[in-house]
């Protein structure tokens, strides 16, 4: 056994494609589940060499009234058209350096290299009341979530000083939108930038103004070395803080400038530093000022944060972690095409305690973590540094996703997919972080995406919605399919059948029925 990666170009289906649906779909099931990921691996004669590389398949399931709409297109990014173009791969990725890579100057066809890829096949995210396709680059994509064609190409840089940004900011009840992204060598200095996207004002409702013009920059963290800076997939959010992780999984930017002459990729110039520590930033929400208090770790590698939440002068924050970068190299494609025969790091879901305000009179090596229903603890050492131990909740679980309404407080549920030791992801289940009990749902032959808790409007419980996952099925004669789980007892009630092939992806976004404010008048970037 070893982790399968398909390596097939996708055909994109951008007609409405309706599904026939067993069972019955909740009738307050209202909006659209959108899914992205890669979804094409070669262009002429030339092949990426990792999966996260490929170019961006957007797939969108509509839910109304008891049925679904499918449809799916290519991103057309200037990545997309630039490729397209020249019948080969000239737009550089990460795992991927393209040879010859024309200077932006050049052009196929009319359609100019950029200078850097727009390759938006991570997720999707939301500023404003736009929607976007997204990877970490600087570049991200606006799109129209009901018909997925492409809209504008927009550039972090020209709000703020962000050469990468994640892509999985958190949302509050208001509309805004908080994220991250480092800032590199910019006046001598390379740091972290938090920063927040306003929701659209009185005076902005009905125009087409840019989302990012009104963003406000929150704080900025200095990096520990300017010049390796560490990589990050997500941050933590409270009420009251910030969480982000300063972890020895780094980008060598010096290296990263000459790869192209010394024939290698950028991620070839990522480096692990297993003798360092983990250093926690805790950023004061109110005040955008970092806490004094430095809480460290021992190495590891997160790229999903779970959730985070206070209680009793402790931030609680749940992340995934791994005791190596490993992953990463699970994901690059053979030559053949063949598996990837190597053993899957295992992720662990990971909780960690940090005392606030801890009492500068405690005595070195003294536990200051007092809470009953967690073993994670924070020891003081000198010059008030605080050491964290973590609780290992479970291991396997990769992709959580939780009733976001919980967001920031404590919460009891995740949703996620359970991977075995060769990365295969046959199942997907939800975890009872009381109980420690986990109820599975899986089916032979089917391969179920990152599971998306959708909230029963007005529901009474964290887990009173359902539970969507896209579902690949390679059981002969049978169509792939959307399946809908009751999230309290993860029972299905509904499958939705697509009599179309469904792919492989990273994340999705539900957007619920109302929330769409796209003009239709906007232009519209569909060619190629």
């Amino acid at each position: 056994m070893a982790v399968v990666l398909p390596a097939k170009n996708a055909v994109e289906k951008p007609e409405p494609l309706k599904a026939e649906v067993k069972g019955s779909i909740p009738s307050w099931l209202q909006g659209t589940l959108l899914r992205n990921g890669p979804g094409i691996f070669s262009v002429g004669d030339t092949r990426y060499n990792h999966w996260f590389d490929g170019m961006s398949l957007m797939s969108s399931f509509a839910f109304k009234d008891g049925e679904m709409i499918h449809r799916s297109r290519f991103l057309r990014s200037d990545t997309y058209k630039a490729n397209m173009a020249a019948n080969r791969i000239v737009v550089s990725e990460m795992g991927t350096m393209a040879y010859p890579d024309p200077s932006k100057t050049i052009t196929f066809l009319n359609h100019t290299v950029p200078d850097f890829t727009d390759n938006g096949a991570g997720n999707f995210i939301k500023y404003g009341n736009d929607y976007y396709a997204t990877s970490e680059t600087n570049y991200i994509r606006k799109i129209d979530p009901e018909t997925l064609e492409t809209l504008d190409k927009v550039d972090y840089t020209k709000y703020l000083p962000v050469n990468l940004a994640t892509a999985h900011p958190h949302y509050d009840k208001d509309g805004n939108t908080y994220n991250m992204g480092t800032s590199i060598a910019e006046k001598g200095k390379t740091k972290y930038i938090l920063f927040k996207v306003p929701s659209v004002s009185e005076r902005d409702k009905g125009k087409d103004t840019p989302a990012l013009k009104n963003v406000e920059v929150i704080c900025s963290v200095p990096c520990r070395s300017m010049f390796t800076p560490s990589y990050y997939h997500s941050f933590g959010i409270t009420d009251n803080y910030f969480i982000f992780i300063e972890q020895p999984y780094k980008l060598d930017i010096l290296k990263m400038t000459t790869a192209y002459m010394r024939g290698v990729s950028w991620a070839s110039c990522l480096k692990f530093c297993p003798e360092e520590n983990t250093l926690i930033h805790l950023i004061d929400r109110k005040t955008g000022k970092e806490l004094e208090t430095k809480y460290y770790t021992g190495a590891m590698v997160v790229y999903h944060h779970v959730n985070a939440f206070e209680d009793d002068g402790h931030v609680i924050f749940d992340v995934i972690a791994y005791d190596n970068p490993s992953l990463y190299d699970m994901f690059y494609l053979k030559e053949n095409s063949s598996p990837n025969d190597e053993h899957f790091p295992k992720p662990k879901y990971t909780r960690f305690a940090l005392p606030v305000r801890p009492d500068k009179s405690t005595a070195f090596g003294e536990n200051l973590v007092k809470l009953k229903y967690t073993t994670a603890s924070a020891v003081k050492e000198k010059n008030d540094k605080l050491v964290c131990q973590a609780e290992v909740l479970y291991e396997g679980l990769e992709l959580p996703r939780i009733n976001y309404d919980t967001s920031g407080k404590r919460y009891r549920f995740v949703y996620s997919n359970y991977v075995d030791e060769f990365g295969q992801s046959k199942q997907i289940g939800k975890f009872d972080i009381e109980t420690k009990e986990v109820i599975y749902w899986n089916e032979d032959n089917c391969w179920p995406s990152e599971p998306v808790f959708v909230p029963r409007p007005n529901g009474e419980s964290e887990d009173d919605g359902v539970v969507l996952t896209s579902v690949i099925n390679r059981n002969p004669d049978q169509s792939s399919f959307v399946l809908v789980l009751d999230a309290k007892t993860f029972k299905e009630v509904a499958r939705a059948y697509v009599d179309t092939e469904l792919h492989k992806d990273m994340h999705g976004f539900f957007i619920p029925q109302g929330n769409y404010h796209l003009k239709r008048s906007q232009q519209i970037d569909q060619t190629l």
